[in-house]
């Protein structure tokens, strides 16, 4: 029994500690919340405060911020307002300038005015004072005044045909005379530097033999190996007679050469039958394939051109190989280009452009045996791929008078052309073919109608004819020298060019008694 009273006595105890536990933890929580609603308003009020110290710092920024904007912009006003005053006074005094001027104009139209009509009296009263002039002259004169006009300028005419004819024919031969002088002076020094060596080029290729029985060798057996080399080089091979000597003939020179050293070193080796022909002909084209490249190189260095593209250095060297009338085209080009220097340094032009044309001025005869048409074309065409300048284009395709010249260096490389190819010893030609073609120019001239006589002249280069005035006119004068140069064209085959002058020359005579 004394248990229960324990335990009801205990869990009174217990209800009470909870109890009591209970209101003490509410008043801590109360002390609490109480405490941070006071910090919480405290926060509240700070951040008030400091949130309105905050808002005055900046309208008091703000309104000195406003003041300096105001200043500055009175002050830019107040700038501006000087300006315009400035413009306005500089406008007013412009302004009164102007009236004092336009004040001045109007006196001076005035007084241009009253001049005018002065001048108009004059005018009139001399118009007047004239017109009595030339009536008393014409009835003095019985002359009306075109008569007269007519009468006084055909005196006039006379007089000045017969003096400027005069002039013109001393001045024409003064302007000759001097010219004269100084183109030889020029062309002789020229000469005399560029002095060269008479040519004396063969176009007939001849491999001498040991002895007559290695045409047997050559021909071979049924004629495999004679056939075997015309096939592989194109050129023909000529065996005759002739003792100890095959002619070789080809239009291309090229393939002239490489059947020529290939036979020679056939006949060197002895060993000749079609598999070392085809081995030697192709070492034979190897080899002057280089020798052309290298003669390329050599006639631009002899000739001082430089930049030239590698193709037509090849095309160049090719003319080692090339003769025209015995001389031998590349010598002949080298030759071109220097003399075109030389005569360009002594006028004072581009001397390396003139050599350049110069030294380029027949590359078309490299190919005019594979390509169509004249050797001009071929070699403007060359040019113009290898992008050369338009002044050496018109070199090339002007150095035969085909085109008109369109700088001084193309017609110094149709002189120097003219210079090289007429020296002494340039050009191999038979005396029977020389006068056969000065007789032919002649009789070409003396067929047409109205060609009193005619004369070939400086070695065939000039034909000269002279007309009957009665029955050739002036105006057909350049259309007969035409018909001739047509004629010669057609007819003859000549180096260079053939210069035609027709003469049509009247002559009165009388006798002072």
């Amino acid at each position: 029994m004394e248990i229960v009273p324990i335990i009801i006595l205990t869990m009174v105890f217990g209800i009470l500690g909870l109890a009591i536990g209970y209101f003490i933890r509410k008043n801590l929580a109360e002390g609490k919340l109480n405490r941070a609603e006071e910090l919480a308003t405290k926060i509240i009020i700070d951040a008030e405060r400091d949130a309105e110290n905050n808002k005055r710092n900046l309208l008091l920024e703000a309104k000195e911020e406003i003041h300096k904007m105001r200043d500055v912009a009175t002050r830019e006003v107040n700038v501006r307002r000087e300006e315009l005053q400035k413009m306005e006074t500089r406008l007013l005094s412009k302004e009164d300038l102007l009236d004092k001027k336009g004040l001045s104009l109007e006196r001076k139209e005035e007084q241009i005015q009253n001049l005018k009509d002065s001048i108009l009296e004059k005018e009139k009263s001399a118009e007047d004072l004239l017109l009595a002039r030339t009536t008393e002259l014409e009835r003095v004169s019985s002359l009306t005044q075109d008569e007269a006009k007519q009468l006084l300028l055909a005196e006039l005419e006379g007089s000045l045909i017969q003096e400027s004819a005069l002039m013109i024919r001393e001045n024409e031969q003064k302007v000759k005379d001097e010219s004269r002088k100084i183109a030889q002076n020029v062309i002789v020094h020229a000469i005399q530097r560029i002095a060269a060596d008479q040519v004396a080029e063969s176009t007939v290729s001849v491999v001498n033999l040991p002895n007559d029985e290695m045409k047997g060798r050559i021909i071979g057996r049924e004629g495999r190996n004679i056939r075997a080399i015309e096939s592989l080089t194109g050129v023909d091979l000529i065996i005759d007679d002739t003792p100890e000597a095959v002619v070789l003939s080809s239009f291309d020179p090229i393939r002239r050469e490489i059947a020529r050293l290939t036979l020679e070193r056939l006949v060197q080796d002895g060993r000749i039958h079609p598999t070392r022909i085809e081995d030697t002909i192709e070492k034979s084209r190897q080899e002057v394939e280089q020798v052309i490249k290298e003669s390329g190189e050599q006639a631009a260095y002899d000739a001082g051109v430089h930049g030239l593209h590698p193709e037509l250095i090849k095309y160049l060297g090719r003319l080692k190989y090339r003769t025209s009338y015995g001389q031998n085209v590349l010598k002949h080009s080298v030759e071109v280009s220097q003399i075109a220097g030389l005569l360009a340094d002594e006028i004072g032009i581009d001397s390396k452009l003139a050599r350049r044309a110069g030294l380029l001025h027949d590359i078309g005869k490299s190919i005019d045996h594979e390509v169509e048409g004249p050797h001009v074309d071929i070699g403007v065409d060359l040019a113009r791929k290898y992008k050369e300048p338009e002044a050496v284009i018109n070199g090339i395709e002007a150095h035969h008078g085909d085109v008109e010249f369109t700088s001084l260096e193309s017609v110094l490389v149709q002189a120097a052309d003219a210079i090289s190819a007429a020296r002494p010893g340039a050009r191999r030609e038979t005396i029977e073919s020389y006068i056969k073609r000065l007789e032919q120019l002649e009789e070409i001239a003396n067929s047409f109608d109205g060609v009193e006589k005619s004369y070939a002249v400086q070695a065939g280069r000039e034909v000269r004819i002279i007309v009957k005035p009665e029955v050739i006119s002036e105006a057909e004068v350049v259309t007969t020298a035409r018909k001739v140069v047509k004629e010669i064209e057609a007819q003859l085959d000549f180096p260079g060019q053939i210069k035609v002058n027709v003469v049509r020359e009247t002559r009165a005579i009388d006798y002072a008694k």
